[in-house]
């Protein structure tokens, strides 16, 4: 079930939210009118697997109970231990058992060695996302950072809680842990302001990232050999403006819905592509991804506390990791690589010597390698990948039959070139803050916004639904 669908537009989403705001005069009732859409949410695009995560919600609860009652010992640890391990060993079957199994077999014909079955498992829709936020939470109560859930209707609202279920933001559970326990009564301030977020999110989705997805499909299908230099700087560039679109698109709608009942996400972007360099690119772009990473990998790997060697290695193992959360392929695994070996290079000198250019001069440069490393994350290969870097890097290349890109496609693409642009522009201006603005000028912007919403029902009416791109994740 889509957020921008028919059936959740008009009727799961009104009826979830009439029932929130009629029948939950009292606390525990909201608990459990959102918990049981939220399950409804998930089971009706994912039934085969809702059994299985209320299994691990329940070995959660259990395993946490065990390590606060074991703190500070040995046997906390292993409770952890057992906890993380469990989740991971969901996320490795249903994630990477194809993908090593793929490997494996290519690697034994290789050595002339009989192959093996490939396995054909189904991914279940967010499962990265529950995993990385049920392990959130195992860690803080081992921490001490908070304590075990008050009930398992609690947590399990904390995992199926359906605005930020299939594609984040990632929420960690101290986080959003007194939210939950208050329940707080939505208000017409909250539906105001997050229905005008969530409207943001569906225009963003639907008539810009859809549309650029279009131009990018194009590019990618082809055969590599038969373009050129400016088809392959157009493919990338397609992707580049909706992926951005795509994802910042559904933080939108999921921080909007959780606001209509009276929850406070967490941002989720930050203008990345106004970014001076990679560090700053990765403190803009999916924080709850990076903060997740900084606390629950870097840290306990030592951080910086370890020497500079140690700190440089620290950062490429995280976002190697990162990369291999985000696909099961080598494509995404070169992505992560190259971002952590650009970060490295960003704490030794990159930094430094970029924050001697002019603003716009050092964004172009950190927008010219963040494009470098979206051509793996879209490429369905490395030899894809790396002959369309390779025709990006030739001017001369020409195309041997030219691709007919309609216009629509590429008015989408100068438009979100120009958003990105006046976001650039925007930090010129002296205590400039788009949400003030738009307040300011609340009758021209909501209009604005509203009609656009509109169109992108229309355009999502008339055309065939796209997936959000980290559903896959």
């Amino acid at each position: 079930m889509l957020f921008y669908e028919p059936l959740f537009l008009f009727l799961f989403g009104p009826a979830v939210y009439l029932l929130y705001l009629f029948f939950g005069e009292v606390r525990a009732r909201r608990a459990v009118i959102l918990f049981a859409a939220s399950v409804v949410f998930y089971a009706w695009s994912e039934p085969v697997f809702i059994l299985l995560v209320f299994a691990s919600v329940g070995l959660d609860l259990y395993v946490g109970q065990k390590i606060a009652t074991s703190a500070a010992s040995d046997t906390s640890k292993r409770w952890l231990a057992l906890g993380v391990v469990a989740n991971l060993a969901i996320l490795v079957y249903y994630k990477y058992t194809g993908f090593l199994a793929l490997n494996l077999d290519a690697l034994l014909k290789a050595l002339t060695l009989p192959g093996i079955n490939i396995p054909q498992i189904a991914l279940p829709i967010g499962v990265s996302f529950i995993v990385f936020e049920k392990i959130t939470y195992l860690v803080d109560v081992y921490r001490g950072v908070t304590a075990p859930a008050r009930s398992s209707l609690l947590y399990g609202l904390y995992v199926f809680f359906f605005p930020k279920l299939l594609a984040g933001p990632i929420i960690k559970y101290h986080d959003i842990a007194r939210q939950f326990e208050a329940m707080p009564h939505a208000d017409v301030d909250d539906f105001v302001v997050g229905f005008s977020r969530f409207m943001l999110g569906v225009v963003k989705k639907l008539l810009f990232a859809d549309t650029l997805a279009s131009g990018a499909d194009l590019i990618f299908a082809h055969d590599v050999s038969s373009l050129g230099f400016a088809e392959a700087w157009a493919g990338v560039l397609f992707f580049t403006f909706q992926i951005y679109f795509d994802f910042s698109g559904y933080s939108d709608m999921a921080i909007g819905l959780a606001r209509m009942f009276g929850f406070r996400l967490l941002e989720n972007f930050n203008m990345p592509y106004v970014a001076t360099s990679i560090t700053d690119f990765w403190r803009r772009w999916h924080i709850s991804l990076t903060s997740w990473i900084r606390e629950y990998l870097y840290f306990p790997l030592g951080g910086n506390r370890r020497g500079e060697a140690r700190t440089y290695l620290n950062l490429w193992i995280c976002f190697f990791a990162s990369g291999i959360w985000h696909g099961a392929a080598w494509t995404y695994i070169a992505w992560g690589a190259y971002n952590g070996v650009f970060l490295v290079l960003d704490r030794l000198f990159l930094v430094n010597r970029l924050q001697r250019l002019p603003d716009w001069l050092a964004n172009i440069i950190a927008m010219i390698i963040v494009i470098v490393g979206w051509t793996f994350f879209r490429a369905t290969s490395l030899s894809q990948a790396g002959a369309l870097l390779a025709l990006m890097a030739t001017p001369w290349a020409h195309a041997s039959a030219p691709i007919a890109i309609p216009p629509e496609y590429v008015v989408v693409a100068l438009v979100a070139a120009a958003i990105c642009v006046a976001q650039r522009l925007s930090l010129y201006v002296k205590d400039f803050d788009w949400g003030v603005a738009a307040q300011r000028f609340a009758l021209a912007s909501n209009g604005a916004l509203s009609m656009l919403f509109l169109a992108a029902l229309a355009k999502g009416l008339a055309d065939p639904f796209k997936p959000f791109i980290y559903f896959r994740f």
